[in-house]
């Protein structure tokens, strides 16, 4: 069940927790929004996101 606004989720990428809202950097990968910190590990999740996906 995705987030909703208000609530947090987890950078796939760097663990941290990251808070749900309309100022969220988030990403789609298969049909699904991931949440992250910065843009730093959004670009970086998007270059293998299969990569932090599997762990």
């Amino acid at each position: 069940m995705a987030p909703t606004d208000g609530e947090t989720a987890t950078d796939p990428v760097c663990g941290m927790s990251v808070a749900v809202n309309a100022e969220a950097i988030t990403r789609e990968y298969n049909g699904k929004t991931y949440y992250f910190c910065g843009e730093h590990c959004a670009t970086n999740f998007m270059k293998a996101p299969q990569v932090f996906l599997s762990e």
